[in-house]
């Protein structure tokens, strides 16, 4: 290919990537991490930012793939690709004592039950409005956070209730100590990867947009 080409001998080829603030971690590292495992070396850069920001970064050829809870925009003029890598519903989480005070019942339970929200911009949580207001739940908002690390720390420290993708539930309990209350089925989570034009036949590219289904849904 023309990446590999161009690439001067004996050196790692490079991807750079840009993960979505709201992009759930876990999500992040197991959506990257068959580019970390090809024949040859890949040097990955890895950047943080809100997704307005990083779509705007691939535009300008800063950014070689995007990592994201939502797709690029129809107005973006980014000379890139929406790939929708998958889809899963979400878990809500506690700490022990909370869940076993709103696992019974669920998810009526869930009526006034202390939240911890993703901020009102991202995907996840206009979902999760939509579907409050379907089930005619209140919860109490303890706080809106935006970093979806910083929510699952919040949680873990029994602040109150979260949710996260059910495709990584396990790892989620396991690391930050929480239990799970009850799954949404109808509240789901998008991962898309927005590749640019020129780096669609990267092999990292190629394996990340391969193996994603296989490896999360």
């Amino acid at each position: 290919t023309n990446t590999l080409k161009s690439r001067p001998t004996g050196r790692p080829l490079r991807l750079i990537v840009g993960v979505a603030d709201a992009l759930p971690k876990l999500v992040g590292y197991r959506l990257i991490e068959p580019a970390l495992h090809l024949p040859e070396p890949v040097q990955i850069h890895c950047y943080e930012d809100k997704a307005e920001r990083l779509m705007a970064a691939i535009a300008l050829q800063g950014i070689d793939l995007i990592l994201s809870d939502a797709p690029l925009t129809p107005t973006s003029d980014a000379n890139a690709f929406n790939h929708l890598l998958g889809e899963c519903s979400v878990t809500v989480f506690a700490t022990a004592a909370l869940a076993a005070a709103y696992r019974p019942d669920f998810p009526r339970s869930l009526n006034g039950a202390p939240f911890l929200l993703p901020t009102a911009n991202t995907a996840l949580r206009r979902s999760l409005d939509q579907w409050f207001d379907s089930e005619n739940i209140n919860p109490t908002i303890q706080a809106e956070i935006e970093d979806s690390a910083l929510v699952k720390t919040f949680g873990s420290g029994g602040a109150g209730l979260f949710v996260a993708p059910t495709t990584v539930a396990a790892e989620i309990a396991q690391q930050y100590t929480v239990e799970s209350i009850g799954e949404i089925t109808a509240v789901k989570e998008r991962f898309y990867a927005i590749a640019a034009r020129r780096k669609l036949k990267h092999p990292a590219v190629t394996a990340i947009l391969e193996n994603a289904r296989d490896r999360l849904f």
